[in-house]
């Protein structure tokens, strides 16, 4: 037998997702499926595509369910997250999908959240420059937000040949990325055939964990974007390039970073990412280019964002927090069409 997780909000979607990824997981067992509001409801009630899990039924988050757990993967709601952590014992490897511990400033989140702040734990975003050996050393892991992955893995590798105060994000997501609560603008009528920016001008909570994993006194501008699509991201992170840069050294700085990466993938030149080939993958895709006439370099990133962005990430992250393979349960292939 194999490691055994829990799951607390496994009834949302980036839970199903775990779950997904779980069923089919080589070395891990599952134990509690933890959904509040769902609690007593069968699995299969809420995820109708999940027929591994008929028979099993939600329980309530309560601490004692997951005692028997090695780990836990909490997918809940922003503020909720810390409430449960607080009651777990200190031995319980987690891993949080929520906002709740990501930042290290008090300051910036008591700006972008109305919750009390809880604390930051290990910042988990494994392809950053010694995040794998902290993962590994840390019992609590805070996963990165779904649209923060897509702009942070776009830029960490260029933060040296490019202006740091002079970056835009601009990133279309999936109506996923909402969750589950149901909400008027969120409803099939709203969305269908049709994009709008939300959270303009700077007021997007991903927008402080973006700074502060760029770090160096990054500022962004970030514009989120709703796109009439389930899930994916497609986000376009562009900034001014630093003196004589040039294509040739943007390419090179991130063909290096990620070398040998299983997940995150640069393109042959002149193929560009699209959020269809990340689909139900772990999988980051990336492109970048030296917009001369700007002066400006532009990296266009796709992602799934309940794979990479929030699940799979999760599921990445585990693998390292257990001592199993990193890329155990999880593949970099998208599904097509």
């Amino acid at each position: 037998m194999g490691a055994r997780v829990a799951v607390a909000g496994a009834s949302g979607y980036a839970g199903g997702e775990l779950l997904r990824l779980l069923a089919g997981h080589p070395d891990l067992e599952v134990g509690a499926l933890a959904a509040q509001s769902s609690a007593g409801a069968p699995v299969t009630a809420i995820h109708p595509h999940l027929p591994a899990f008929g028979g099993r039924h939600f329980t309530g988050t309560d601490p004692a369910e997951f005692a028997d757990a090695d780990l836990l993967f909490t997918a809940l709601p922003h503020g909720e997250s810390a409430a449960l952590a607080a009651k777990l014992p200190a031995s319980l490897k987690v891993v949080d999908l929520s906002a709740d511990f990501r930042l290290t400033s008090e300051d910036q989140w008591k700006m972008f959240y109305p919750t009390g702040y809880a604390g930051h734990w290990t910042y988990g975003l494994p392809e950053l420059p010694g995040a794998r050996d902290a993962i590994r050393a840390s019992t609590r892991v805070a996963a990165p937000g779904c649209y923060a992955t897509a702009a942070i893995v776009a830029l960490a590798p260029i933060m040296s040949l490019v202006h740091e105060h002079d970056i835009v994000v601009v990133a279309a997501s999936g109506t996923s990325g909402a969750g589950r609560s149901l909400k008027p603008e969120l409803l099939a009528t709203e969305v269908m055939s049709s994009m709008r920016a939300y959270e303009v001008g700077g007021t997007h909570r991903h927008t402080p964990e973006i700074e502060q994993a760029l770090g160096g006194g990054a500022t962004i501008s970030f514009t989120p974007v709703l796109a009439p699509m389930p899930r994916g991201i497609l986000a376009t992170s562009s900034a001014r390039v630093l003196g004589t840069t040039t294509g040739e050294d943007l390419r090179a700085a991130m063909a290096d970073a990620y070398a040998g990466e299983p997940f995150v993938h640069l393109l042959p030149e002149g193929r560009w990412p699209v959020t269809s080939a990340t689909l139900g993958s772990n999988a980051a895709q990336l492109q970048v280019t030296h917009d001369t006439h700007a002066g400006r370099a532009v990296v266009i990133t796709a992602i799934d964002n309940l794979g990479k962005g929030a699940a799979g990430q999760a599921v990445q992250i585990a693998n390292l927090m257990l001592g199993l393979p990193e890329t155990a349960g999880l593949t970099a292939h998208g599904v097509s069409p």
